[in-house]
């Protein structure tokens, strides 16, 4: 079996029922595994989505009082460009181009605990990077841990109940995972602690760092602004938080087809490019499906990129010593090529090329 079809530990439910089709679980049956797996007294190898989602309920009382204290105009506002541009971002330049997929390289590991901790901690790397491979493989087909056509809470709630690793890997397999997370500066569990923890990374590491993160930047904020610019920012990144689980639902189209012409060129699955996304973190899709390891995704002059904009500021300074992009390719495989056709097409009686394509790259 290929390495990708089993390092994820597959839901109760499974990937796919006895013809090959996607098993789309019911309501009941989702909350069932994701109370399930966040149940740490059933197996402490249960431990990192419940210390994923412990972040996150961590945060909500700063949310809270953010919102019953502190809520004014200014607040409002940095509340807004933290949670929606800034963690937004920072989450497209680490765990999304770097961290999954190695778009660019730092001259040595300061710029690279640098950039790990520009923000609130929320999501653990392990959690996101090697489901994030394994999403790529199986885009919007059985096997893919947060595939649309499986619903809004299949989605929501892929981080507990299909993006953690399997708890029963081979020596050589977990070896495998290492080498996907190697270069993220993530220390890994020997085999034995995997095999006693169920996880890539060690809790009581992961606990250090996240409490090292935290209590930097509250006193960072506090300095800054006091607790009211403190409990905003910290409130914004609980925000972020739970929106940030919408995206991969919303960015495959819901499960339909709502790719436009011209506007998406990589058809073998529904990934779109969607504004919002795009401008505030950088997440222009359907670009990144046809591109994968590009630094860049905002190809077009109207696809505002703030994480390509930071690395190329970096590359810039000496931080980042490699990077890769892809844009000519773009241009010269995908936007040209459409221009060229749809400017014959004007004077043709025969129907458009394009017309078809869709069509044809999905047999």
């Amino acid at each position: 079996m290929p390495f990708l079809d089993h390092v994820l530990q597959a839901p109760s439910y499974g990937w796919k029922d006895e013809q090959g089709n996607l098993v789309k679980p019911s309501v009941k049956q989702i909350f069932s595994e994701f109370f399930s797996r966040l149940n740490i007294m059933k197996t402490k190898k249960n431990w990192l989505p419940f210390f994923s989602w412990l972040k996150v309920f961590c945060l909500v009382p700063f949310f809270i009082i953010f919102l019953f204290y502190f809520l004014n105009i200014w607040t409002f506002l940095a509340a807004f460009v933290y949670s929606m541009i800034i963690m937004g971002t920072h989450g497209t330049i680490w765990h999304h181009r770097y961290c999954t997929h190695g778009a660019y390289k730092f001259r040595n590991k300061f710029w690279r605990v640098f950039t790990q901790n520009l923000t609130i901690n929320v999501i653990p790397e392990e959690i996101y990077v090697i489901s994030h491979h394994v999403h790529h493989s199986k885009s919007d087909q059985p096997g893919d841990p947060y595939n649309a056509n499986a619903g809004f809470l299949y989605c929501f709630l892929a981080d507990v109940n299909h993006q953690p690793i399997a708890k029963n890997l081979s020596e050589a397999d977990y070896n495998r995972v290492k080498m996907l997370m190697k270069h993220t500066g993530v220390k890994a569990n020997s085999y034995a602690q995997y095999q006693r923890w169920g996880s890539y990374v060690n809790p009581g590491r992961a606990i250090l760092c996240w409490a090292l993160n935290w209590i930097f930047w509250y006193t960072a904020f506090y300095l800054i602004g006091g607790h009211a610019l403190a409990c905003s920012l910290f409130g914004a990144a609980a925000f972020w938080a739970v929106g940030v689980r919408t995206f991969n639902y919303e960015g495959h189209g819901k499960g339909e087809d709502k790719q436009r012409e011209g506007t998406d060129y990589n058809h073998k699955d529904n990934s779109v490019n969607q504004l919002w996304p795009g401008i505030v973190a950088g997440e222009w899709h359907n670009n990144h499906h046809l591109f994968p390891k590009s630094a860049r995704s905002g190809f077009k002059p109207h696809q505002v990129d703030f994480a390509w904009y930071y690395i190329k500021l970096m590359s810039m300074l000496g931080a980042i010593s490699q990077y890769k992009d892809y844009k000519k390719q773009f241009y010269k495989e995908y936007h040209l090529p459409y221009k060229e056709r749809k400017a014959k097409d004007k004077h043709s009686p025969f129907p458009s090329f394009l017309a078809t394509r869709k069509s044809m790259n999905r047999i």
